[in-house]
């Protein structure tokens, strides 16, 4: 692959595609993702941030996390108003769904859990790793959508609120399933997150007063609340 037959494809989807968020397109048996800067209309042009800001950022971004040796899709061309990344696989949200078998879709939980650990131990944090924001591909992990401040002073506590995310969202795309959900939470502590767990264990002692409250809506509240009583149980009966 050259970059300028590269750039002419990329130049042939931007005016074929031209108002279009997001497109996927296959090169050299390869696939890509072009994404284009947001186009507002109306009021939306003065509630939302400026859209080529935002993207400039986003690329800047994925420049210093690649850097940093952190799991994130290559970018492999951007510019005015547009960026490229190569594919890195079905969001982990995706293969609950697919059509393989309950031992695989275990494993590439604990993938992306390990994985998770890996991002926290090179001083990362995500911001909000939703099992929708994890890719998966043949044992490879990678994030995506990166919502972090990785010059805050503070990455311990957002690593403490990735990890509370993360396994709210187990919670919320598996069920109240915790023979599946525990072993992907002990994945990401043998991988190196027992600190962090630990950590978060001691925060969430905190908040099981919470228990009196969603208990009762642990079968028949929201798909964002349900969970919160699996999370809350999770840390209050693991040693």
């Amino acid at each position: 692959m050259t970059v300028s037959s590269l750039q002419h494809v990329i130049d042939k989807l931007l005016v074929e595609n031209q108002g279009e968020r997001i497109v996927s397109f296959e090169y050299q048996g390869r696939k890509y993702w072009l994404k284009q800067a947001e186009r507002l209309t109306g009021a939306m042009r003065w509630l939302k941030s400026q859209p080529q800001a935002a993207l400039q950022l986003e690329i800047l971004t994925l420049t210093q996390l690649a850097e940093s040796g952190a799991p994130v899709p290559k970018l492999v061309a951007s510019g005015e108003g547009f960026l490229v990344l190569a594919d890195v696989g079905m969001p982990i949200s995706g293969w609950l769904n697919a059509d393989i078998s309950q031992a695989e879709k275990q494993a590439i939980l604990c993938d992306s859990a390990a994985g998770l650990a890996r991002l926290h131990q090179k001083g990362l944090a995500h911001g909000r790793p939703a099992l929708r924001d994890i890719c998966w591909e043949e044992g490879d992990v990678a994030f995506i959508d990166f919502e972090a401040n990785q010059q805050d002073c503070d990455m311990h506590k957002q690593q403490i609120r990735d990890l509370l995310v993360y396994i709210h969202s187990l919670y919320r795309y598996i069920g109240p399933h915790p023979e599946v959900v525990e072993p992907v939470i002990a994945a990401y502590r043998a991988a190196g997150g027992e600190t962090l767990w630990q950590a978060s264990k001691r925060e969430m002692e905190k908040w099981q007063w919470l228990n009196l409250l969603v208990a009762p809506l642990k079968t028949i509240g929201g798909k964002d609340l349900r969970p919160v009583y699996w999370l809350l149980r999770h840390f209050k009966q693991t040693l």
